[in-house]
């Protein structure tokens, strides 16, 4: 995981990592305070669909397919009891057409070598020689109509292979998976493009105005997610990776929190906090996503190579408007895996991490932490009390460490830009803080944190308004604000902040615009965008395969897409190739 695949642009990357960002939006109907949010964001992502495919007119939105979907995995080992389980872990829609469980490939006759191909690849593609991309190539029965009728929830895959759908009561954005930080904060901010194209489409479309909301929050006791995904070596023992998430992700919001006013889960404490999400966390580690809420998921559902990696689901973290935090936790926790895979294969353990182990309940910590915006607070650890900026920087000089031991040093030439660039803000974002915690979040400091820091820029707005008219803690205009902070409609807080100059962005507007509609460079993503925005016999896909409605063919087929998840370009151009040539495009 530590080096990018061949092919790929630039020399080794100890960040560079298979990443994927999911941002559940909060919606309203603006003066309908009795609007229903599921069917709000029905009709959101339904608006969007009829749109998702602008090269393609009149081919169907594609749908999400839902093979090999296992959200009742544990990475602890086993999978918990469907009966068992609350309905809001049931992600994997069981009444899908299409039925899950192909039969496993029987090698064609003439042995398995290369150029044969399992039984169920089509004729045509075997007559013309075509080296398939990977076997199984799965068939599957055509839904009858009935079938097809029963009511599902709504999602569309889109052209940039990210994933735009229904979450429970919200409508949800996955991005694509992407190689680097930075193009994970790209593809992250496309998904507020494609939720302000949604709201345009649904207004003009005769439905409701809506407004969509980049947060976690709704002041009232309600909370949805802005998770993490990571691929990770499956190597590394689970008790491990959780053993050194735990410290990190307890105090990872102080420097990539996105703020909020209210304390508490009902925001039943007047005050300004680090954290979002922190109050909302109710035990160390746990499957569970909407309820009981962990520090460390333990979802064992990779949608890669199972045997090679497992995912690091992580819920704990904010939805940020700022680049820098979206940036930094990625980047962090990216480093932070490749230090413990290298630990895992030298045979080291937790190394120089195992001091810093919480002795205290972690979840007492985690709010404890984001509750202190002084960034004073000492956590209790084994090597004795630390604040959450001294245990960021014992984990910044770890992963430091490792790569001048590795490397020589972490100069771009030694360890790769990425990494060097991922190193430097780090290392700036806690320096920039330790300024705050020594002389405040109003003064000279503060505001040189705020355009890193987006807790920091939010809580100085907050002050301010707080000093313009002598308020406190408990005036709903300052909640307002927190909610105003999150409005994806042009012109908001954020965007007359950034026209300002007092947000750093990494990537311009124009990029980001373009990232709504086109796929990462380097993983599969690229082969599922391009084939959503080009054939139309694609009518479902996933993370890890495509379907086809090819004429001609009864069954539908299922082509797998890389358990690697990392491609070089000539790697996508063949999987694409063979994919067009699998008969005659067009409509069954």
């Amino acid at each position: 995981m530590s080096r990018p695949p061949q092919g790929v642009p630039g020399p080794r990357e100890a960040v560079t990592r298979p990443v994927g960002l999911e941002t559940e939006y909060g919606i309203t109907q603006p003066g309908n305070a009795y609007a229903n949010s599921v069917v709000l964001a029905s009709q959101l992502v339904r608006a969007y669909a009829l749109r998702s495919r602008p090269g393609l007119p009149g081919a169907r939105p594609v749908a999400w397919d839902y093979e090999g979907e296992d959200p009742l995995a544990d990475q602890r080992g086993g999978r918990l009891d469907r009966a068992s389980a609350h309905p809001s872990l049931l992600t994997d829609d069981p009444d899908v057409p299409a039925p899950a469980g192909d039969a496993p490939p029987v090698p064609a006759t003439g042995g398995a070598g290369r150029g044969a191909h399992p039984v169920g690849t089509p004729a045509h593609a075997r007559q013309a020689g075509a080296e398939l991309p990977g076997a199984p190539w799965g068939t599957r029965p055509r839904p009858g109509a009935a079938e097809a009728a029963l009511p599902r929830a709504t999602a569309v895959v889109l052209t940039s292979g990210a994933r735009l759908y229904v979450d429970h009561a919200h409508p949800e954005y996955s991005s694509p998976e992407v190689l680097t930080p930075r193009d994970a904060v790209v593809w992250d901010r496309a998904g507020e493009e494609v939720a302000r194209r949604a709201m345009t489409a649904l207004a003009r479309d005769g439905g409701p105005e809506v407004v969509l909301y980049k947060n976690n929050v709704d002041g009232k006791g309600a909370a949805y997610g802005s998770h993490e995904n990571y691929l990770l070596e499956r190597a590394v023992p689970f008790a491990r990776v959780a053993a050194a998430l735990v410290p990190f992700l307890v105090t990872r919001p102080v420097m990539v929190g996105a703020g909020r006013v209210g304390v508490g889960q009902r925001s039943e404490r007047p005050g300004f906090q680090v954290s979002q999400r922190a109050d909302y966390v109710g035990c160390e580690i746990g499957l569970q996503t909407t309820f009981n809420r962990p520090i460390v998921n333990t979802r064992d559902e990779p949608h890669a190579d199972a045997a090679r990696f497992r995912r690091l689901h992580v819920i704990n973290g904010d939805a940020n408007r700022f680049d820098v935090p979206i940036y930094l936790k990625v980047a962090s926790t990216s480093l932070l895996l490749w230090y413990l895979e290298r630990a895992q294969a030298r045979g080291e353990g937790l190394g120089d991490l195992a001091g810093l182990r919480l002795r205290g309940d972690p979840v007492e910590e985690h709010w404890a932490a984001s509750h202190d915006t002084t960034l004073t607070y000492s956590l209790a650890t084994a090597r004795g009390p630390m604040t959450a900026l001294d245990v960021q920087r014992a984990y910044l000089e770890a992963v430091t460490g490792a790569l001048e031991a590795d490397h020589g040093g972490t100069r771009a030439d030694q360890v790769g830009p990425e990494t060097a660039r991922a190193l430097d803000v780090w290392g700036e974002v806690l320096d920039v803080l330790d300024a705050v915690a020594a002389g405040g979040v109003r003064g000279q400091a503060g505001a040189a944190a705020a355009p890193l820091v987006e807790w920091v820029a939010k809580m100085r707005l907050c002050e301010g308004l707080r000093a313009r008219s002598g308020t406190s803690w408990e005036d709903p205009r300052l909640a307002a604000l927190d909610i105003q902070w999150a409005d994806l409609r042009r012109a908001g807080v954020v965007d007359r902040l950034d026209a300002a100059g007092h947000v750093r962005r990494l990537a311009a507007p124009q990029e980001v615009a373009a990232a709504a509609d086109t796929p990462p460079r380097g993983t599969r993503a690229v082969v599922r965008g391009r084939a959503v925005a080009t054939d139309p016999r694609v009518v479902a896909a996933s993370w890890t395969g495509l379907v086809l409605d090819v004429p001609g063919v009864a069954d539908l087929l299922r082509v797998p897409l890389p358990g690697g998840v990392a491609l070089t370009s000539g790697e996508a151009e063949r999987i694409a190739a063979t994919i067009g040539a699998l008969g005659p495009q067009g409509g069954h």
